[in-house]
């Protein structure tokens, strides 16, 4: 049976035969490896984003949406004084930022860090991707 899929010269997703039958080249195994090591990498951080960047986006938006929950809450409370005064101590033990060493972190930012995160997740995708297609 002949197709142009058995001839060897023309298709172009076999590599060409060669003489001696060494078709590994210790430049070809140098290349192999070096887009290895960056495919390793690009997918690491890929994996790490993708499992930290749902979880901080979460937190920013709850620590910012809390104020105004105790506020709704506080709204409805009524009359009582005992409750609204309870509700205020609430209130004001909510920090609007917190300091780790020399990171300051804030609602907002972390919410930045979280869509920053994903940005991460997505452009290492793609070089993990880009990485396999040149080995």
């Amino acid at each position: 049976m002949d197709s142009s899929f058995s001839n060897r010269s023309q298709d172009r997703a076999l590599p060409p035969e060669t003489g001696s039958g060494k078709g590994w080249g210790v430049a070809r195994i140098v290349r192999v490896a070096v887009w290895s090591v960056f495919y390793f990498l690009f997918y690491l951080v890929q994996q790490v984003s993708e499992l930290v960047a749902p979880l901080v986006l979460i937190l920013g938006i709850g620590w910012s949406a809390l104020p105004h929950i105790v506020g709704i809450v506080s709204s409805a409370a009524g009359g009582d004084p005992q409750t609204r005064d309870m509700i205020a101590r609430v209130a004001h033990s909510i920090p609007d930022h917190v300091e780790f060493g020399s990171h300051l972190l804030t609602p907002s930012s972390l919410v930045f860090d979280g869509l920053l995160l994903m940005a991460a997740a997505a452009l290492c995708a793609t070089l993990s991707t880009i990485a396999a297609r040149t080995m």
